[in-house]
């Protein structure tokens, strides 16, 4: 019996295990996981604890990290809209969008010709319309091209996410204009990051996902913890046994009440799974 036996811990991969920040922003290389994170986890699951990423990425934009990243449980992939088993390489659970939402999205690029949109395709491929700066950016994080649509009712169905990319004052005006259409409250609309903006199916996000994890793994949520430092992160930060945010999050985050640990660039979830053997001390 290891001290960790029925506990899950789940965290966001970008800024969080990772900082990728930079990367994004000058095109550096995505730096590697850091030994003292990876040393940390690897106790972690050797004393029986269940450790699985919950990520906004595609699964494709994961597909290039996943081995290189200790995990033992299914993750979550898309913001929460679905589950992926790494080992046996199958989704397990899928929360999809209907076809109206590439219509909408479309009205949204009409209205603002400034934004990108890539489209998460179930089937492992992002393709994108009006792709811009951002998207380039973006590409270069994921490792992974997109491919390239004219408009969004020409991407193929079925679809997991839509993410908007412009300057974070558009995308505002942007989740404003789906509000005023009356269309807000069919999705999940949440800020993933200051130039990007993720739209969802309604209940599909990392909260609600972690806890189809848990409860798959037959683990009560008074033993489940996550770690994020973005908006897109605090429903599964609220929805845990004690939520963990590294010190480079964003203020929503810190409001949000979750426990504050060492920056992202300073191993934060070797501090998280440090306080989890103060809570679970063997």
């Amino acid at each position: 019996m290891g001290r960790f036996d029925g506990v899950l811990l789940a965290s966001d991969f970008d800024n969080t295990l990772i900082y990728t920040e930079e990367a994004l922003r000058s095109g550096v290389p995505v730096p590697p996981l850091s030994e003292e994170n990876r040393e940390a986890l690897e106790w972690f699951m050797a004393e029986g604890g269940r450790f699985a990423i919950a990520t906004g990425r595609a699964l494709a934009a994961f597909m290039k990290y996943a081995d290189k990243v200790p995990m033992n449980t299914p993750g979550v992939v898309c913001n929460g809209a679905a589950l992926y088993d790494f080992a046996k390489g199958e989704y397990l659970e899928m929360a999809m969008l209907d076809g109206s939402v590439r219509e909408r999205g479309q009205a949204v690029l009409e209205k603002f010709p400034s934004a990108a949109v890539e489209a998460y395709h179930i089937d492992n491929v992002i393709h994108a319309v009006h792709p811009n700066a951002i998207t380039r950016q973006h590409e270069h994080l994921t490792k992974v091209a997109v491919e390239e649509k004219p408009s969004l009712p020409e991407v193929p169905l079925p679809l997991g996410k839509l993410l908007f990319e412009d300057n974070h004052a558009v995308l505002e005006e942007i989740k404003a204009f789906l509000t005023e259409q009356g269309w807000s409250g069919d999705y999940e609309l949440i800020f993933s990051g200051q130039s990007l903006l993720e739209l969802t199916a309604k209940g599909a996000n990392k909260g609600g996902m972690v806890r189809r994890l848990a409860a798959r793994l037959g683990i009560p949520m008074d033993h489940v913890y996550c770690v994020g430092d973005e908006a897109n992160d605090i429903p599964m930060l609220t929805v845990a046994a004690e939520g963990f945010a590294p010190a480079n999050c964003v203020p929503a985050v810190r409001a949000c009440g979750a426990t504050i640990v060492a920056d992202a660039r300073e191993s934060a979830l070797a501090d998280v799974i440090r306080r989890l053997g103060e809570k679970y001390p063997g």
